[in-house]
């Protein structure tokens, strides 16, 4: 008996940053949230989703309905309520699990460095890993990955860019230094 596979759709939003897309799966029972690409120097994001995955169609129900909305909050400034058991990380590794879950704890307002987040997971010597890690990010926003920054107080990368980053960490309070670093005193 063939099973038939599911069905990848793609929703896009605008927002203040530019376009967000949100790529899911339905498998008839539910829905899954395959990706999120944000728009960036490389590409509007449903650019970049529909060359990531030919194949996904134009497609929205109510789950990724509210999903967009909680985005669209977290663009706005708002605190958004992501429910993420509607990602799926069946296409991360288990260390990059490890690191977007740690990712995932910390808290609004707050920074964390790269080598703050090894010595959680207990990988010391693995910043890079972690960078790359958190670099593919599949699910930017809803793993805030952009609290991510380098412990010299430097932004580091983020798929919508460092504009973006900046802005979202301004966003959540981050104050900046004019060199462009965080201040201090919000290093940890």
């Amino acid at each position: 008996m063939n099973k038939i596979p599911p069905s990848l759709f793609n929703y896009s939003l605008q927002s203040q940053f530019g376009e967000v897309s949100i790529v899911w799966i339905d498998t008839g029972i539910s829905s899954i949230v395959r990706r999120i690409f944000l728009s960036s120097e490389k590409g509007s994001a449903a650019a970049l989703a529909s060359t990531a995955i030919p194949w996904i169609s134009p497609g929205l129900n109510h789950l990724i309905k509210r999903l967009a909305d909680e985005i669209d909050i977290m663009l706005s400034g708002g605190i958004p309520e992501f429910n993420i058991r509607i990602l799926d990380f069946s296409e991360c590794s288990g260390f990059q699990r490890k690191v977007l879950m740690e990712e995932r704890k910390i808290p609004r307002g707050e920074v964390r460095s790269y080598g703050w987040l090894t010595r959680r997971i207990g990988e010391p010597c693995a910043a890079r890993a972690l960078g790359n890690a958190l670099a593919a990010n599949p699910f930017p926003l809803i793993i805030p990955c952009h609290r991510a920054i380098r412990s010299d107080g430097g932004i580091g990368g983020f798929q919508g860019g460092p504009g973006m980053k900046r802005a979202l960490l301004e966003m959540e309070g981050i104050a900046f230094c004019p060199s462009g670093r965080v201040q201090s005193e919000f290093l940890s």
